[in-house]
């Protein structure tokens, strides 16, 4: 049976591939520092971030969840809660820069999504200058559990707090996301009431925040991180953690009623304690975005006992099933934690772009009007907005086949642009192509190099092919290289137009084609596609 399931393994593995779009991204958690900052000085904060942010980058990341709300305690002036420790060591103390805006500006300038993590429930221990500041502020909203204190989640008053926090974030910055962390019961807490009125509760805050982040700018994602397992499977039972029954998480309700565009379960578990229960909220994502939390930190011998392929075969299961992945936490992953980060990178060799929001009933952008390439710089007008959301970004494409194709990981060269101009690196028989994209993530149709360029390229470029009076084509000599028995011609959107015998010098009859540009390609025996050249129908 083991055998089996290796092979099995391998044969999902061979069959994952890219997709344009994916999620990939990682926790990045700041309370004490323990991921960033690791020093109290703010210009050497803002260069581990900014090598942190490029090492991110490197390694395929395209977004960013970044602590903001720490416990009752923010990383940006607040005009609700005190400036965090983790930034100077002292309790309130502001550190003479915006370090939310600061890391915004670099994801940004990166193409990196930057979410803001938002802890909501826990305030802190007891014994923290934060924990005892939130009691004396909000005494009625505080509960002690143990030596920690939370917020009271059967206080109605709960949900309209942390709404304004999520409001006043989604308000001040350009943020991509407001991310809810420990949207829950704590699991020692006494319920006095039924689980379904807990569940009610905890529902009623993110509907409440829900409502604050959508009104002020409805293409902000929201997500949550709930427990990994949401309840027992009809096969695999969860061993009594769980998101519905054990602290009133009724995550998958929340994706359904459209409280949520995407869910980051914290499936920090291996075998059948993972990947069943990965399965299990795709299956219950009612096509909201499944983006699974990898338990990276097992990596750390101080941590766990995971090996690498523990988390090589959850990336590979991700990926089969369509579903992103997140990695907890970001310093496991840049401290290349059991060769994690170098794996990583290979896996992630191609971009991805973070999914659109789904269902927006908004008009996608325009595409430009048009593109210029002079010197090496890619150039177009700025595209039309069609919808509510406050400016448009760029997604550059390129390829050797024209017209470029999109849908193609391997051509996106380019992405989340704010310019419309662009440093290219000239190179013989390269077309480009350009989409504007709205903050809700939408594209609009590709702007193609213009008929003109691109045939003047092709002329420079590409393999020219005798043509006699447009009505017969000359087959080419064929190269040393080339086994092809047959060839194919095809219109420059890969469109089958006939299959021929390759026969050098054959005389091929094109009359009934239209004028155009078309292609030859060869057909090799061993199932290989070669493109021969171009050649151009004309007939006046």
């Amino acid at each position: 049976m083991k055998t089996r399931l290796t092979l099995i393994f391998l044969f999902v593995c061979l069959l994952s591939s890219a997709q344009k779009h994916e999620v990939r991204a990682v926790w990045l958690a700041t309370i004490g520092g323990i991921d960033w900052p690791r020093s109290h000085n703010a210009a050497e904060q803002r260069r581990e971030m900014i090598r942190t942010l490029d090492m991110l980058k490197a390694a395929g990341i395209n977004t960013v969840l970044l602590q903001t709300r720490v416990r009752a305690s923010t990383i940006y002036p607040s005009a609700i809660e005190p400036w965090d420790a983790c930034l100077t060591g002292s309790h309130g103390r502001a550190p003479g820069y915006d370090p939310l805006q600061f890391c915004i500006d670099e994801c940004h300038r990166r193409g990196m999504e930057l979410h803001a993590w938002i802890v909501t429930i826990p305030v802190g221990k007891l014994t923290e200058a934060r924990c005892k500041e939130f009691q004396r502020r909000n005494p009625q909203l505080f509960s002690k559990v143990g030596d920690s204190g939370y917020m009271n989640p059967e206080n109605p008053r709960t949900g309209d707090y942390l709404a304004r926090i999520c409001q006043e974030v989604t308000r001040n910055y350009d943020i991509d996301g407001i991310h809810l962390d420990y949207i829950r019961y704590p699991e020692t807490w006494k319920l006095k009431v039924s689980r379904a009125q807990g569940r009610q509760n905890i529902t009623s805050i993110v509907r409440k925040i829900h409502q604050a982040v959508k009104q002020e700018k409805p293409w902000v994602k929201l997500s949550c991180s709930p427990i990994g397992k949401h309840g027992d499977l009809t096969r695999y039972r969860s061993g009594g953690w769980n998101a519905y029954n054990a602290v009133c998480q009724h995550a998958q309700e929340w994706m359904r009623e459209g409280l949520m565009d995407q869910l980051y379960p914290m499936q920090y578990f291996r075998g059948n304690n993972y990947f069943p229960f990965l399965l299990d909220w795709q299956e219950q994502s009612a096509d909201c975005g499944i983006v699974s939390g990898l338990g990276i930190y097992f990596l750390d011998p101080r941590e766990g006992k995971w090996t690498l392929d523990d988390v090589r075969q959850q990336m590979f299961f991700c990926r089969e099933v369509g579903a992103g992945h997140s990695f907890f936490r970001s310093k496991f992953l840049t401290d290349n934690t059991k060769g994690i980060y170098d794996f990583t990178r290979h896996f992630n060799r191609l971009p991805a772009l973070p999914h659109p929001l789904k269902a927006t009933g908004k008009a996608a952008p325009e595409a430009p009007a048009g593109l210029q390439l002079r010197n090496g710089q890619l150039s177009w007008p700025a595209a039309v907005n069609n919808n509510d959301s406050p400016y448009l970004l760029y997604n550059v494409y390129a390829s050797r086949d024209y017209p470029v194709d999109t849908s193609c990981p391997e051509n996106l060269v380019g992405w989340r642009l704010r310019a419309t101009s662009v440093s290219v690196k000239p190179a013989p028989g390269l077309y480009y192509a350009v989409c504007a994209v709205d903050r809700y993530g939408q594209e609009s149709s590709p702007r193609q190099m213009d008929d003109g360029k691109a045939r003047a390229l092709m002329g420079a470029t590409a393999r020219r092919i005798e043509l006699t009076d447009g009505q017969w084509l000359v087959m080419p000599p064929k190269d040393q290289a080339l086994d092809a028995k047959y060839a194919a011609i095809e219109t420059l959107h890969g469109q089958l137009v006939m299959t021929i015998a390759y026969q050098e010098q054959q005389r091929i009859n094109i009359s009934h084609l239209p004028e155009g540009i078309y292609q030859l390609r060869s057909l090799g025996h061993k199932g290989t596609h070669h493109r021969i050249g171009f050649f151009a129908i004309k007939r006046r």
